[in-house]
């Protein structure tokens, strides 16, 4: 099977497995024990004929069917409906935290890859010496932590002890009242705002990659090309990061490319311990508030990154490696 054929194949089964995504999101949502109309008209601020409005607004008056069809039609042209708590268009509430979403969790991403990649390949090479065993033990410790506690105890350190740091949210509290009209002193607070986050969700994540990029380097060390390439005299560098680790990335691309996948969601339990405006902390509110609309639209976004993401790994496997055939 050529590549035209596989492509079309791969096109073929995600856009399958798209619809069944779609059909389980709809049916969980539909099951859910009470509607927040419900849940509104319990606590006595809507009558009856107020929650009948508003369920025939939101359509929950009509049979599953058509609200089915419905569904699949404003999913599959992003018109996400309108959150329950905010009562704003879904689609403007993700475009108002996305962009923080990303560049928090965008960024640690990226810097947790790098870092973990660059001490992997290093620790391989030193296999059994102090450099491996340190870099091992701290990478086990940073990623076993519970990201809430490492976000805490850095908000005692560098902002209660040190007050080298903000210890909350995405820009200075006063920038409400008064906002500023220099655009280097915005991006100043923005930053300052994003370092502590951004360094608790790197140090919790780059050991995942550190130690992924140790197992597979660990593997390919070993290979006979390897050992013929040090025998005519290759630099180690070059070993290391053109021939063993271009080899040995196939696991890598598949964590690195469902990393960005999962960017959508946001840091969730990170985004709330320094109340960051992101996506994390969207969803966890809409959790909270019953918002099921917010949710349906988060979990489907979130498959359909992760469909795409799967199809693309697919696909650069056999960039990276020229003995993967497509069949």
């Amino acid at each position: 099977m050529g590549l035209k054929a596989y492509i079309g194949k791969r096109i073929i089964y995600s856009i399958f497995l798209l619809f069944f995504v779609l059909t389980l999101n709809f049916t969980i949502f539909m099951l859910m024990p009470a509607s927040p109309t419900t849940l509104f008209a319990a606590t006595g601020k809507l009558t009856a004929d107020q929650v009948k409005e508003i369920e025939r607004m939101y359509g929950f008056d009509q049979p599953p069917h058509i609200r089915y069809i419905k569904y699949l039609q404003n999913m599959l042209t992003f018109q996400l409906g309108y959150s329950f708590y905010s009562k704003n268009p879904v689609s403007q509430d993700i475009l108002i935290r996305l962009p923080n979403t990303l560049l928090l969790v965008g960024l640690s991403t990226i810097l947790s890859i790098i870092i973990g990649v660059i001490l992997g390949v290093y620790a391989a090479q030193k296999r059994g010496t102090a450099f491996d065993g340190a870099f091992v033990m701290t990478s086990l410790i940073t990623f076993s932590l519970p990201s809430f506690w490492m976000g805490m105890l850095g908000i005692l350190i560098f902002h209660y002890y040190l007050g080298w740091l903000p210890g909350a949210h995405s820009f200075p509290s006063d920038w409400v009242i008064h906002p500023p009209s220099n655009p280097l002193v915005i991006l100043q607070g923005y930053a300052i705002h994003l370092v502590l986050p951004l360094m608790v969700l790197t140090l919790f994540m780059y050991g995942g990659y550190l130690l992924l990029t140790r197992a597979v380097m660990l593997e390919t060390l070993t290979e006979d090309y390897i050992v013929t390439a040090r025998a005519k005299g290759v630099t180690e560098r070059k070993i290391l990061f053109k021939h063993a680790l271009k080899n040995a990335s196939l696991p890598l691309i598949t964590s690195v490319v469902l990393s960005f996948a999962f960017m959508f969601t946001g840091a969730m339990i990170t985004e709330q311990v320094f109340t960051y405006p992101g996506m994390g902390q969207w969803i966890y509110q809409a959790i909270n508030y019953g918002d099921y609309p917010v949710l349906q639209a988060a979990f489907y976004i979130i498959a359909l990154l992760v469909i795409v993401a799967n199809f693309l790994a697919d696909l650069l496997y056999g960039v990276i490696d020229p003995r993967i055939k497509y069949g």
